[in-house]
């Protein structure tokens, strides 16, 4: 009993109580989809069959709507004289409003090559980006059983690896009017940071956006710190580095969260066993607050 009591305090950070992520099918998602057998999840490779698989499976459990009653919607990019095929998946949970957020995060990575160590390696990616996944399935699943006031529209994007491929084909061809989407909330890269703290960018070009962040960092566990969003700072500004940037390109607001890159970025040593399991968990929590904090108060 001691042994349970200690595990759920140390995840929730407090007194025992009806939690709004479920932080074993949490780590099952992240676990799941950084094992070795997906291979790294390269697109266009089957370990990223693999992956879609489970995605779907997690959407139809959860009870994710379908568009047109499919979840699959491939799309096509140049790669050298190759043309490769990706496939973003997505659904939606109606709200009362045809108004739509968009909640996203790229489920594919490298797949598999040499490490420093010269030896044959795959780049399960845990905390780039089956972070990042896991936490759109537990924010899919938290308003899945408290219905939302937006239409939330849940992307797990396949091509950001290969210069946000899936995040540029989802624009040109959204499943609903551009103009009907008020928000982007992106993750990538949510479970790892020595110092606790998590960045939330997209506050400084929509600094509207600036209360909701606010009021959930006032609450957090974790250290959400707005940032690396500002324009002429060269690499430190994030705006264009993940799947938000083709929204903002569109004049979509965005609030992207992500860690600072640590020394397993983009290597084999991303894995499931170095992600930081309560930073995740506490982060998972705040940046669903973000997204109720949004969905209540109203855009």
């Amino acid at each position: 009993m001691k042994v349970l009591c200690y595990t759920l305090c140390l995840l929730a950070a407090g007194p025992l109580m009806a939690q709004s992520v479920d932080s074993a099918q949490l780590m099952k998602d992240v676990r799941t989809l950084s094992a070795d057998k997906f291979e790294g999840r390269k697109t266009g490779s089957r370990g990223s069959r693999l992956a879609q698989f489970y995605i779907i499976d997690r959407f139809k459990q959860i009870g994710i709507t379908p568009y047109h009653n499919t979840y699959e919607y491939p799309f096509y990019f140049q790669e050298g004289d190759k043309k490769i095929m990706g496939t973003n998946l997505y659904g939606y949970i109606p709200g009362k409003s045809n108004e739509v957020i968009v909640i996203s995060a790229h489920y594919d990575h490298l797949g598999t090559g040499r490490s420093n160590a010269a030896k044959d390696s795959i780049y399960n990616g845990a905390d780039d980006n089956a972070s990042g996944v896991g936490t759109l399935l537990a924010m899919a699943a938290y308003f899945k059983k408290n219905p939302p006031k937006y239409t939330l529209l849940f992307v797990a994007f396949d091509g950001e690896e290969e210069g946000l491929q899936g995040s540029r084909a989802f624009v040109q061809q959204p499943p609903v009017p551009l103009s009907s989407i008020r928000l982007n909330i992106n993750m990538d890269m949510v479970s790892r940071n020595d110092k606790g703290e998590l960045y939330v960018a997209g506050t400084t070009p929509y600094p509207q956006l600036k209360k909701y962040t606010d009021a959930a960092a006032a609450k957090s566990n974790i250290r959400l710190l707005a940032g690396h969003d500002v324009s002429g700072t060269g690499s430190d500004n994030w705006t264009n580095q993940s799947d938000q940037g083709p929204f903002h390109a569109k004049k979509i607001p965005f609030l992207y969260f992500g860690v600072e890159d640590h020394p397993d970025y983009h290597q084999p040593g991303d894995e499931y066993d170095h992600i930081h399991h309560r930073f995740y968990y506490q982060a998972v929590k705040t940046i669903l607050d973000v997204a109720k904090e949004v969905n209540n108060t109203g855009i």
